[in-house]
C-alpha cells in the first residue's frame, strides 16, 4: 500500500470499499456511539472524519486522534467498571457532565461518568472516565479532502510533501492532559474518587515513567490508566478497539511526573546567555538593566 496517513476516515480505513464504508463518508456518519449519528470533530457541519493516523515509516500503525474513537463498543466503560465498582454493582454512564470548583467555577465537562444504584435507582457510587486522543502535527486536512473528493478512486492514493501529518505527543500531554488532570482531577481527588484515563499505548509510552502500586494493592490505587491499541481484521478490513494493559498509579506522584519537566544541562542555556550578550555588546548596546551598584548608588 502507497503511504499515506489516514488510517481511518468516518470508521472504516480508505482501502474498504464495502458498501457499509460508502454509506459513512458519504453521510459523514460516526460508527463509535458520538452524541449524534453524524461526525462532529472541528465542525458539525463540514467535519475532519479522521479518526486514527498513521505512525510510524517502516510498519505503520494507526494511532487514535479522536477522542470519540475510543468508545467502540463501549470498551472503556466496562473496563473502568472494574476498577470503580464491585463485580455486582449495577451501574451506567452518563456524559460530558460538568465539573465546577468550590467556587461554582466550571474545571471543565468530564468525558464520561460511571455511576452505580442501587435498586431504588439512587447513586451508591461514581468515578470518572478521561478520554485523551492526541494531536497532530502537520496538515491532516489536505490529504483528507483529497481523498474525500473521490473516494472510489483514490483507496489506494499516496501522499507526499511538505508539512506531513505527524502524531504530536507532546502537546497531547502538556496542553491537554496535564491541565485535566490538575484541575478536574485534583477535585475527584479531593473527593475521594477513582479515576480512568484512556490514552492509546503510543501516547502513553511517550509520557514520563508512572510508578504503579505495587502488586495485589491495585483496588487502592486512584487512577486506572487503560491503554489501547487498534487491531486490524484484515478479512474485515476494519480496525477493533483492543485493551493493551492497564496501569494503575496514586494520584500526586502520577501528576508529579506528568507535570515536571526535565531539566537539560545548565551549562547549555548559560551558553545561549553568553551568545546574546556578547552580540548585544558586539553591536555597541550596553546592557539597558540597571546594575546593583547603579541601584545603590541612586
Amino acid at each position: 500500500m502507497p503511504k499515506q496517513p489516514l488510517a481511518e476516515v468516518f470508521g472504516f480505513p480508505i482501502t474498504n470499499a464495502s458498501p457499509d464504508a460508502a454509506q459513512y463518508q458519504k453521510n459523514r456518519l460516526c460508527p463509535y456511539n458520538n452524541k449524534v449519528p453524524n461526525c462532529t470533530k472541528d465542525k458539525a457541519e463540514d467535519p475532519l472524519g479522521v479518526c486514527s493516523l498513521f505512525e510510524g515509516d517502516d510498519d505503520p500503525t494507526a494511532t487514535i486522534v479522536c477522542p470519540v474513537r475510543f468508545r467502540q463498543d463501549w470498551l472503556i466503560t466496562v473496563d473502568a467498571a472494574k476498577f470503580f465498582f464491585p463485580p455486582d454493582a449495577k451501574w451506567t454512564s452518563l456524559t460530558e457532565v460538568r465539573l465546577a470548583d468550590k467556587h461554582g467555577k466550571s474545571a471543565g465537562n468530564i468525558d464520561v461518568v460511571l455511576v452505580s444504584y442501587d435498586d431504588a435507582g439512587r447513586i451508591t457510587d461514581f468515578g470518572s472516565v478521561e478520554v485523551q486522543g492526541v494531536y497532530i502535527s502537520g496538515n491532516i486536512t489536505k490529504p483528507f479532502k483529497h481523498f474525500m473528493q473521490d473516494p472510489d478512486n483514490r483507496r489506494d492514493m499516496a501522499w507526499t510533501g511538505p508539512n506531513y501529518p505527524r502524531a504530536n505527543y507532546l502537546s497531547s500531554s502538556r496542553k491537554r492532559l496535564a491541565p485535566q488532570m490538575i484541575y478536574k482531577g485534583g477535585i475527584l481527588k479531593a473527593w475521594g474518587k477513582k479515576q480512568a484515563v484512556v490514552v492509546h499505548k503510543h501516547f502513553y509510552a511517550t509520557l514520563p515513567n508512572l510508578k504503579p502500586v505495587e502488586a495485589g494493592n491495585e483496588a487502592n490505587a486512584d487512577i486506572a490508566w487503560q491503554l489501547y491499541h487498534l487491531q486490524r481484521h484484515p478479512t474485515e478490513d476494519r480496525y477493533k478497539l483492543t485493551l493493551d494493559r492497564v496501569v494503575h498509579t496514586m494520584f500526586e506522584p502520577a501528576l508529579e511526573q506528568i507535570t515536571r519537566t526535565e531539566a537539560g544541562p545548565i551549562e547549555t542555556f548559560i551558553s545561549k546567555l553568553q551568545d546574546k550578550l556578547d552580540e548585544k555588546l558586539e553591536n555597541g548596546n550596553p546592557p539597558d538593566a540597571p546594575t546593583l551598584q547603579d541601584i545603590l548608588s541612586q
